[in-house]
């Protein structure tokens, strides 16, 4: 720690704001140390995207100073993004806890990716020097096992970020290391980044072991098949269930390539116990007797191409929903996400199948994430100078900034942000810094580069106000119009509408012909064709459809 320093500074390319895609950096003048890159799965306002990942733009341009990136645990919402992050910039090591580590290798696989990548393993005990950044870790309770928060100190000032925690005291796994926590906090803290995803409930987040009632009493009572949704990576979660169906003489299925990958990874590792003639294929399954069968598939969130979701509009290659199965969704309903679900859950009712969701009669799901209590207990334990909350959408930052106030944190010390904007720590005090690029990026298919906000909002008028394409021919030499417009639209207006497709091809062709009294460029004939359509349909529709000019010019 005794090397120079001008300063560090501090911000996220996704995570704030957000429920996902957590990526954050921290940047000298000389080396870049990320932590976590994950991905945000897309709402129903988001059509024919697969991925929302972090735009790269700034790492891409600094390429030469990444030094290496940090795994806090291995959700989607944090290790998602790592597939494309290193075909598009080059990380020369990966630090990850073992069970994330297993997670990545089985993405890269899966996602084709050849680049090579050196991936090394850490556990609570684990210290690295990074440049100037020197790095360690305590243990957190969460959803998955091999959970992790970092201290990462630095020349100048020490920055604590928590990772995704709860503080549960009856965990299913190892405890929470709140001596290590407190040991920190009695050091001294400069900056510390802290969950906010539960900021809005009052209290203490249940414990996980606390639902283990509840999916009993639903294996007792299911007279037939029973499948179970959840977050594939919500390992303490699947545990659960897969010792319960055990218990109730069931044997398991799983749907799903990721949670596949998931348990045999849990497997391996001893997190998830299960003997292999426990275990069956898929296409096993309609030969099972239905009272004797659990299947674990991956679509909690009524995603329209995981497996719930074919099973529900009878898709599915080898599971059909017959009249008494029972479905499950153990898991909270991420933000845009309830359009999706419903939908589901009303293509599984309509087949006869009797669906539980987590309500106050049926408790099925804790969450993951830390309540207002404890987000008080880990602020007072580390007491720090300086306070960022992460990890969730606007509100819930805010909240989590008025809890520290109220603790007694000066409200000009503790800093609501968006992705992209940036702290600068300097010889132990904060100031504001710079804001970086940060857009969101859509993964569209297989191209990695992914589309930007714009194609999205294009997207979203094609859905909302449809399309009018208009064809012109002309003469440029002569300046003169060979063909009138004539219009086709799509998702606007239809041949039944002739009158007001007549009129508006007559009102372009009148301003086209006002415009054409003089020499003009294919620009300007563009524009008015988009300006005089796009007033007149407004006016008449109060709608405004993409409109598309298409201009051929006459050839000699």
């Amino acid at each position: 720690m005794k090397q120079f320093s001008n300063g560090v500074f501090i911000y996220a390319l996704g995570g704030l704001g957000e429920v996902g895609k957590n990526m954050y950096v921290l940047e000298s003048d000389n080396a870049i140390i990320i932590v976590d890159a994950g991905v945000m799965f897309p709402g129903s306002d988001m059509p024919g995207i697969d991925y929302v990942i972090p735009d790269f733009t700034h790492l891409k341009n600094n390429r030469s100073k990444i030094r290496a990136l940090f795994i806090t645990h291995g959700h989607e919402d944090h290790i998602g993004a790592i597939p494309f992050l290193i075909q598009t910039v080059h990380i020369p090591i990966v630090y990850a806890p073992r069970l994330a580590a297993t997670l990545i290798r089985h993405k890269l696989e899966d996602m084709r990716v050849r680049e090579p990548i050196k991936i090394i393993e850490y556990d609570a005990n684990s210290r690295f020097q990074v440049d100037l950044f020197n790095v360690s870790f305590f243990h957190v309770t969460h959803s998955i096992p091999d959970s992790f928060g970092l201290c990462i100190d630095t020349p100048d000032g020490r920055i604590v970020h928590t990772g995704d925690f709860k503080i549960d005291l009856t965990p299913v796994g190892p405890d929470i290391e709140l001596d290590k926590i407190a040991r920190l906090g009695a050091e001294g803290v400069d900056l510390l980044l802290s969950d906010s995803t539960n900021a809005e409930i009052e209290g203490y987040t249940q414990s996980e072991t606390s639902i283990i009632d509840g999916i009993n009493e639903i294996f007792k009572k299911a007279p037939g098949r029973l499948l179970i949704s959840t977050f594939s990576s919500n390992i303490s979660r699947l545990q659960q269930i897969v010792e319960s169906a055990l218990v109730h003489g069931r044997k398991v299925a799983i749907v799903g390539r990721s949670m596949e990958n998931v348990i045999s990874a849990s497997r391996a590792m001893g997190y998830i116990k299960i003997q292999d003639s426990q275990l069956i294929d898929v296409e096993s399954v309609p030969f099972i007797r239905p009272q004797e069968l659990c299947i674990l598939v991956t679509g909690s969130q009524g995603e329209p191409m995981a497996a719930l979701a074919r099973i529900a509009s009878g898709d599915h290659k080898n599971i059909q929903i017959n009249p008494g199965d029972t479905v499950v969704f153990s898991s909270s309903v991420i933000p845009g996400n309830a359009i999706l679900i419903d939908r589901v859950v009303n293509q599984l009712v309509r087949k006869g199948a009797n669906v539980l969701t987590n309500s106050v009669l049926l408790n099925i799901h804790s969450s993951g994430h830390p309540a207002r209590q404890e987000l008080r207990l880990m602020l007072k334990l580390l007491n720090p100078k300086y306070f960022m909350p992460m990890h969730g959408e606007f509100r819930m930052l805010k909240l989590h900034s008025e809890i520290a106030i109220d603790l007694g944190m000066d409200p000009q010390r503790t800093f609501v942000l968006e992705n992209g904007e940036s702290l600068f720590l300097s010889n132990k005090k904060i100031e504001r810094g710079p804001k970086f690029p940060a857009d969101n990026i859509y993964i569209d298919g297989r191209d990695i580069n992914g589309l930007n906000t714009a194609v999205i909002k294009d997207r979203e008028i094609l859905k909302d106000d449809g399309m009018v394409a208009v064809f012109l021919s002309i003469d440029s030499k002569n300046n003169k119009i060979l063909i009138p417009p004539r219009i086709e639209s799509r998702g606007f207006a239809t041949s039944r509408n002739l009158k007001l497709i007549k009129k508006s091809e007559q009102v372009v062709k009148e301003e086209l012909e006002k415009l054409m009294l003089e020499k003009v460029t294919f620009n300007n004939l563009k524009n008015t064709i988009k300006v005089s359509l796009q007033r007149y349909l407004y006016k008449q529709t109060a709608r405004n459809p993409m409109i598309i000019p298409v201009i051929m010019d006459k050839k000699e």
